[in-house]
């Protein structure tokens, strides 16, 4: 009979334990909540900015246009001759493109939110060898024209200087018969040598002069900036001092350091230059009264991203994980205190101490929303211990045992906090954090007789 008392007091505070997981979940589901206001707040704000921004080129395009005589059938089924007219572009990568400046990083708020911006002052040099034009019947050459791709055209902070050989030339909107693919900006070129027939009724080559482009702007956007590689020989330079970055995309950084990140990647390496041209293959010879622009697909890149490691909501929900683990730690020492103290510890009083650990982590999430993460923890940390020492004292009868209570629950925040802030050990802090609780609990707990115990219980 004396087991069995003891047993059902397990059971009895087994079940409080799971009676407690109802909080604990309702707080998990309200992190969650958080968040997703977090990322509706983020989406609005980003309606109203520039996204991240990715910059393509500057690439140089010869629109061209041709027509030609094809069978078709008539009305009445009649083979007829008639024109059909064909449009299209060749398109040409740059020899050598460098691409740099610092990326100037900023915080727009919106309520209790943030979000990561930032400001690109870019200088931009790019190198065209001359450019054959195909020869073709009935082909004629219209206007070239510069186009610089950019992710989002409204992230541009005043206006881009562009000298191409040394000459200032304007920038207007669009991407000519880039439109519908990529967005951004183009300048019109000099128009190549005008046709030339030969004596025997052939066409003289044409070719597009050697082309040096110099670009310098401000360009705005959220989150990351891409630049595509799309040169036959790539050389950029990232610097930001943005605490968090992120030097990814599909290219390693040949330099590092401290803010800032390098890379020298050749044609060779670079998927970008068939990526353009396989983007644009069959689309750019298309009948004038039809045709649908094909949609463009991703580019390899270099990027820079202002991430934040591990952000408020993300930290508050691994520390709800830990909930569990505090409740049943928190009633093993009242156990202990049963049994090597020889008091009696209500149910509900097991209860109501259960109840203030999970509302520390209610008060973790509000008060980290409005000021630092270790600062909130420390706060709502302090008044949970400072409650816990002040109910324990009347429990337990004594303002000594409550406030070694009170110093074992010090020691498990201090715990939490330090498997929260460490990334990459936490498992293993985990880990032993556990084994040394339980190798505690079996030594202090070595020498009881159980079956003593067990008639003060109950």
């Amino acid at each position: 009979m004396k087991s069995l008392r003891l047993l059902l007091r397990f059971l009895t505070v087994g079940g409080l334990v799971l009676l407690l997981l109802v909080p604990l979940s309702m707080i998990r589901g309200l992190v969650h909540d958080r968040e997703a206001y977090r990322e509706q707040a983020v989406r609005r704000m980003s309606q109203s900015m520039a996204g991240p921004q990715q910059l393509v080129g500057p690439l140089r395009v010869v629109p061209w246009k041709s027509t030609r005589r094809v069978d078709g059938t008539g009305p009445e089924g009649r083979i007829e001759v008639r024109e059909e007219t064909v449009e299209g572009f060749v398109l040409q990568t740059p020899s050598t493109l460098q691409a740099g400046g610092p990326v100037e990083p900023d915080v727009r708020r919106i309520g209790l939110y943030t979000l990561r911006a930032f400001q690109w002052k870019a200088q931009v040099a790019a190198d065209f060898a001359p450019l054959p034009l195909p020869v073709a019947p009935g082909r004629e050459y219209g206007e070239p024209y510069l186009v610089l791709g950019l992710g989002d055209v409204r992230g541009l902070v005043g206006t881009p200087s562009l000298q191409i050989d040394a000459r200032t030339l304007g920038l207007q909107p669009g991407t000519g018969a880039l439109s519908g693919r990529i967005g951004g900006l183009h300048a019109r070129l000099p128009v190549p040598p005008p046709r030339q027939i030969t004596a025997d009724g052939g066409e003289v080559p044409r070719t597009l002069d050697a082309t040096q482009v110099r670009l310098q702007m401000t360009l705005a956007g959220t989150r990351s900036l891409g630049i595509v590689p799309v040169a036959d020989d790539n050389h950029i330079e990232l610097a930001s001092s943005w605490p968090h970055l992120l030097f990814g995309g599909r290219f390693p950084a040949s330099t590092r350091g401290e803010g800032k990140a390098g890379w020298n990647v050749s044609s060779l390496a670079s998927s970008a230059q068939s990526q353009l041209h396989e983007a644009f293959d069959g689309t750019v010879a298309r009948v004038a009264q039809g045709g649908t622009p094909g949609a463009m697909p991703a580019l390899d890149s270099v990027e820079l991203s202002l991430v934040e490691p591990v952000d408020v909501y993300t930290k508050v929900d691994r520390a709800t994980k830990y909930g569990l683990l505090f409740v049943v730690l928190t009633f093993v020492g009242f156990a202990l205190f049963e049994l090597v103290r020889q008091l009696r510890i209500h149910p509900l009083q097991y209860l109501l101490v259960g109840l203030a650990l999970a509302i520390f982590f209610l008060l973790l999430l509000s008060l980290s929303e409005h000021i630092a993460f270790w600062q909130a923890y420390v706060v709502a940390a302090a008044a949970c211990i400072g409650l816990q020492f002040a109910y324990l004292s009347g429990v337990l009868r004594s303002a000594w045992l409550a406030g070694l209570f009170a110093t074992m629950l010090t020691a498990l925040y201090g715990a939490l906090y330090s498997l929260l802030v460490s990334e990459d050990n936490a498992l293993l802090m985990g880990s032993l954090l556990l084994f040394g609780i339980l190798a505690a609990v079996m030594w202090i707990t070595r020498r009881i007789d159980w079956y003593e115990r067990a008639a003060t219980l109950g």
